[in-house]
């Protein structure tokens, strides 16, 4: 399987249909050349541009949803579209990510959990979601999360407990934290046993540098692939069956310890 990973630089000066119409034609780009194409978190605000998430937010099937279905059934690809800020009508806004099929039909939908800002931002001004959502791909099945979840292990267990074998993360990732990134990306590829498709923006988000370097993970933790800082395509071939020979190789998971008590006082 070969994956491309689109470091979508968002900058000030460029307006959200501009870089919707920009972007559907990298996604088509990738026509002949990928099986499965990957976007970044809130690319069509910043996803540090929070003044923009109420203007900007859209319905589920809204001008975003549109312009990549038919991106995604052009290039005949799998597309996680990143993310965009979803206006849900009977509630809140939400930092939802879209998949499509190749054929351009929505295959899942997957709602932040971990939303941050602590009290401001994200934080605040989005709900979470509440379920974990995996999407199975000819040769493997993807688990969704979005930037902030990477800090959080157990919903990356609840995602491999659910099938998971390639964890896709979008995410706007600041470059003050790109240590972080890096890290993070490979302590949950080792310890899930997974490959890890990490796909960050270029740029400036109203004022916040972002860290760019989106990385590709292998089970055993190698990074196969890593960008540099600004706009790149990151391209990479995957063999799918390395994550069931890791886990037969050393077969880690097998030894957890679930249901453990706490101390007692």
């Amino acid at each position: 399987m070969r994956a491309s990973l689109i470091q979508i630089a968002v900058e000030e000066g460029e307006s959200v249909e501009a870089r919707r119409v920009r972007v559907a034609s990298l996604v088509r780009e990738q026509a002949g050349s990928a099986d499965l194409v990957v976007l970044p978190e809130l690319w069509t605000t910043g996803a540090f541009a929070y003044e923009e998430f109420g203007s900007e937010a859209e319905p589920l099937e809204g001008p975003t949803y549109e312009a990549m279905a038919k991106a995604a059934s052009d290039a005949g690809v799998w597309l996680h579209a990143g993310s965009i800020p979803e206006r849900d009508p009977d509630g809140p806004l939400y930092n939802t990510s879209l998949v499509f099929s190749p054929s351009g039909e929505l295959a899942a939908a997957y709602r932040k959990i971990h939303r941050f800002g602590f009290d401001k931002g994200e934080a605040v001004l989005m709900g979470a979601g509440r379920e974990l959502v995996t999407v199975r791909l000819p040769g493997t099945t993807l688990g969704l999360a979005t930037c902030y979840d990477l800090r959080f292990p157990e919903l990356f267990r609840g995602l491999v407990d659910a099938g998971a074998e390639t964890l896709v993360v979008p995410a706007g990732w600041p470059e003050r934290r790109r240590s972080h990134w890096t890290l993070l990306a490979q302590a949950r590829a080792v310890e899930n046993q997974a490959f890890v498709l990490a796909c960050g923006t270029a740029g400036t988000h109203a004022g916040v540098p972002q860290a760019g370097h989106s990385i590709v993970v292998d089970p055993w933790g190698e990074v196969l692939a890593e960008a540099g800082s600004g706009e790149e395509v990151l391209t990479v071939d995957l063999d799918p069956s390395k994550v069931a020979t890791t886990r037969e190789q050393f077969p880690a998971l097998k030894d957890r310890v679930l249901g453990l008590q706490p101390p007692r006082r």
